[in-house]
């Protein structure tokens, strides 16, 4: 429990200080056309606030408040479920990594009513026409990762 704790604990500060540096300190929502290269074409800044879910769905309806208690409701069954499954090492820190993720998306939501994404890779000739965060990065590791390093012999740990 411990290994989730602190997985989750960094993800959600990296993901927390990041959008802190590129919206307050680089200003990314103001500069024009909301971009800033870092190292073109494989990693751009480009600012996109997400009202929906994955790749903006949804967006047009306002389901702030809904995503929050799904992404709540998603963290509080990753712990219980985790407390009830053998899980390895890594299964511990992919669910932090997933629960720290989550948080990081739902402080973004209460705060600016919004996911605030903003890392863009493309790369051969690809161009890339979504962003995203580290907290989606982590959502995803986690989720994989839990399918990964989770016992499925059918046993529980037992609580």
């Amino acid at each position: 429990m411990r290994l989730t704790f602190w997985a989750g604990f960094w993800v959600f500060l990296a993901d927390q200080l990041s959008k802190y540096i590129v919206l307050y300190q680089i200003g990314l929502p103001t500069l024009p056309d909301q971009t800033y290269e870092v190292f073109p074409p494989f990693l751009v800044l480009r600012m996109a606030w997400n009202r929906g879910v994955n790749f903006g769905l949804f967006a047009d309806f306002d389901m702030r408040w809904v995503l929050v208690c799904v992404a709540l409701a998603i963290c509080i069954f990753v712990l219980w479920w985790m407390r009830r499954e053998a899980l390895s090492r890594w299964g511990y820190i992919s669910a932090g990594l997933l629960i720290g993720g989550a948080l990081g998306n739902v402080v973004d939501r209460v705060l600016h009513g919004a996911v605030a994404d903003f890392l863009n890779m493309s790369c051969c000739g690809f161009t890339n026409p979504y962003a995203f965060n580290i907290a989606d990065i982590s959502i995803f590791a986690g989720a994989i990762g839990l399918v990964l390093f989770t016992d499925d012999s059918g046993k529980t740990t037992g609580t």
